[in-house]
């Protein structure tokens, strides 16, 4: 066991780079969340499932340093094992949570937005058992998802709340709007999906949780041909760490050209996506 896994393990949240931390990885699909201080401020990138709210919540109160309570939460996309716990902790700590505008309705509980936006997942399994209930029913369940009021629309090409030095680069293709987070001082990379460092799209690799770069998984992905794009660009930003949603975060020198060369293999993937 690497003394990262003790870390997480232990609940506590490890240093990655300059002011960023990392909780986790955790669970079958090891989740992993962010905190990034800035100054005497911090935000949380990332919520995990609704069930992960009082697992940050300790990792929170431990940082040293740090007010009380964020400045933020950033989402990368609205998916329920990353934005699962965001309106718990939003609301017990007084913030707000953060998605790209393409994601607010989604994350508002929209059934016409959850239905054009969908990914295979949703078109097979999701949709289906929602249109079998009965309209107040429906209502009802989407209403516990929710966000409600704590969510806002972050501006892709603004000011990245309560990080000044980080800049949004948008990374669709999991989901319509997906982002990703760059501090170009240091290249640091918080990834969420379009980018991640366990094998999920291997039946294998997520049941033994085997590391190694790859990209969203395809049965939950709204665009593929899109997403292996956003692969692309996430290896023209050079990243010195890799900090994806899910599995240990890539550190040292060898980062940039790991990640340029799983980009190079995407190529043709997108290629064969777009003519199928």
């Amino acid at each position: 066991m690497t003394g990262t896994e003790d870390r997480s393990a232990a609940g506590r949240a490890y240093e990655i780079a300059a002011d960023v931390f990392c909780l986790g990885p955790w669970g079958r699909t090891q989740t992993v969340v962010y905190f990034v201080r800035s100054g005497s401020s911090w935000v949380l990138v990332d919520t995990g499932w609704a069930s992960d709210a009082a697992r940050i919540k300790d990792a929170a109160a431990s940082l040293t340093g740090c007010a009380e309570r964020p400045s933020a939460i950033l989402l990368t996309h609205c998916h329920p094992d990353h934005a699962g716990a965001a309106r718990e902790l939003a609301l017990a700590w007084q913030c707000p949570a953060y998605l790209h505008p393409r994601e607010v309705p989604i994350a508002r509980g929209d059934f016409a937005a959850m239905t054009a936006l969908a990914g295979p997942l949703d078109r097979w399994v999701v949709l289906p058992l929602l249109r079998a209930m009965s309209r107040a029913r429906r209502e009802a369940v989407l209403a516990r998802s929710t966000l409600g009021d704590v969510v806002r629309a972050l501006d892709p090409e603004g000011e990245v709340p309560g990080l000044p030095g980080w800049r949004c680069v948008p990374t669709p293709g999991h989901t319509p709007g997906h982002v990703s987070f760059f501090r170009s001082d240091d290249r640091v990379l918080i990834t969420g999906d379009a980018l991640v460092t366990l094998r999920l799209n291997s039946p294998t690799g997520l049941l033994l949780q085997r590391p190694g770069l790859s990209g969203p998984p395809w049965y939950t992905s709204w665009d593929r041909h899109m997403a292996a794009a956003s692969i692309r660009t996430v290896a023209d930003l050079d990243p010195a760490v890799l900090a994806g949603g899910h599995g240990i975060p890539m550190t040292g020198p060898q980062t940039a050209q790991a990640v340029r060369a799983f980009a190079a293999t995407q190529h043709g993937h997108a290629s064969r996506v777009a003519q199928s």
